[in-house]
């Protein structure tokens, strides 16, 4: 069965996915717009979930399954400031606060009955997170319709992510948690949040994360953080090397009040992340060090290794040299043992010398390379062949030589060739009575040379 072809993309759309694929340097096409997709085409908090992805941070698409919220939520230190609802004033105020008294009590009684109730026949959708920086996402996108887009820069990505980016840059993290049926929200979102001091504070000096308690990443942070009403902040930093909350604010707080309490807060808390930077810089100075230090152990173990490697190759390169002297000494012993075995095997398989006073034979005179004269009778049909055995028969003769007559002037061909593969006999060579009787005596020398 055939895929189902995917839609084909808006021009806007095919913008973003270039912008995305330049920003992340993605490769592949297709994977740029399954990430942009699962971001709902929002380009800001794809990018981010890709970068964090890349720093080591899990993507928000795959977490670790029911991992905790680490933040420790237990210091007794916490500074909390609660901001009371202002209390009616004047016989009217009190007259309109006393008749809605009744239907305010009612109303919100219910409303908890209800939400227990409907607890038992449907569990809440909130507890189950599947896209966590899709609810991010979604309560800003609400927040910039309902309350405009001026406002402090949120953090688009899980709370998890925050709270690492936050401590790997030794930053404050400032959390809100937006309750979207408070009576206080609007007036604070409108009021204090999107104030330009407020503003312009936030934006230099922290990170800010913020979602809606109406979405599952919302509700699993409020479970963990406890909040008792709305608007809620809590300013989380890490101390004693544990991501933890130092400071809490609630309810309807203005703008010149909410910077001075932060500003507190960051005073108080000052110290503990001047120490967690000391320490972070020291740890970071001493791995430098551990690592300098290990680098310098492996240029020596290297240059250990390399002249251990040398002296091998020296040691091999002289015992290669030996082994080939040996080698060639036990050569040239074999060589002059089978020369030996040969010259006594040559000697053996010589004729009998004929006598001298058989006509058909004629005595020659060999003159050696040094300077001694050998002679012997042979017979004018034997072939030269037997002159050249007989003389390598000899002790004093080399491996190889050629016989030559000393008038008239010839190499005597002793032994088969490709063009005369059986030697002439003497009388065939020239070597004739006539000549013997000539010369009175038939001389030949020999020199060095190859068959």
């Amino acid at each position: 069965m055939a895929a189902p072809e995917e839609p084909e993309l808006s021009q806007a759309q095919t913008e973003k996915l270039l912008q995305f694929q330049d920003l992340t340097g993605l490769e592949s096409m297709d994977q740029c717009r399954r990430t942009l997709e699962q971001h709902n085409w929002n380009i800001e908090a794809a990018v981010q979930d890709r970068l964090n992805e890349q720093e080591g941070v899990p993507s928000v698409f795959n977490p670790p399954p029911s991992r905790p919220l680490q933040v420790n939520t237990a210091d007794h230190r916490v500074y909390s400031y609660i901001v009371s609802r202002p209390q009616p004033r004047g016989l009217l105020g009190w007259s309109y606060y006393l008749i809605m008294l009744p239907f305010r009590f009612t109303y919100y009684t219910l409303l908890d009955i209800f939400r227990f109730a409907l607890r038992f026949i449907r569990p809440d959708p909130r507890g189950r997170v599947t896209d966590p920086v899709g609810d991010v996402v979604s309560f800003i996108q609400s927040f910039e319709e309902k309350y405009g887009r001026s406002h402090p820069v949120f953090y688009q990505g899980t709370y998890s992510q925050a709270l690492n980016d936050a401590k790997r840059e030794l930053r404050y993290l400032l959390v809100y948690l937006h309750g979207d049926d408070h009576q206080d929200t609007d007036e604070f979102c409108r009021s204090t949040l999107c104030t330009e001091e407020v503003i312009t504070f936030l934006n230099t000096q922290m990170l800010f994360w913020a979602c809606s308690t109406s979405k599952p990443e919302g509700y699993r942070v409020s479970q963990a953080l406890r909040e008792n009403t709305y608007p809620f902040l809590a300013m989380i930093m890490l101390k004693d090397r544990r991501m933890t909350v130092v400071g809490r604010l609630e309810g309807l707080i203005q703008p010149e009040d909410f910077i001075n309490q932060l500003t507190f807060i960051m005073d108080a808390n000052q110290t503990y992340l001047m120490s967690e930077r000391l320490e972070r810089e020291e740890r970071n100075q001493t791995q430098v060090l551990r690592q300098q230090q290990d680098e310098a152990y492996l240029v020596s173990l290297r240059a250990d290794q390399e002249k251990e490697r040398k002296k091998r190759e020296e040691l091999e390169q002289r015992r290669q040299e030996e082994e080939k002297v040996r080698q060639s000494a036990l050569a040239e012993e074999r060589r002059r043992r089978n020369l030996e075995e040969e010259k006594e095997r040559k000697s053996e398989c010589l004729p009998l010398e004929p006598p001298a006073d058989d006509p058909e034979s004629v005595k020659i005179v060999f003159k050696l390379p040094n300077d001694t004269r050998v002679e012997r009778r042979f017979l004018f049909g034997q072939s030269l062949t037997v002159i050249h055995d007989f003389l390598f028969s000899l002790k004093e003769t080399p491996e190889k030589f050629q016989i030559v007559t000393n008038f008239p002037r010839r190499v005597l061909p002793c032994l088969p060739t490709e063009e005369q593969p059986n030697p002439p006999s003497l009388k065939e060579a020239g070597l004739s009575r006539s000549e013997v009787e000539a010369d009175g005596w038939a001389h030949s020398r020999w020199r060095h040379g190859k068959h």
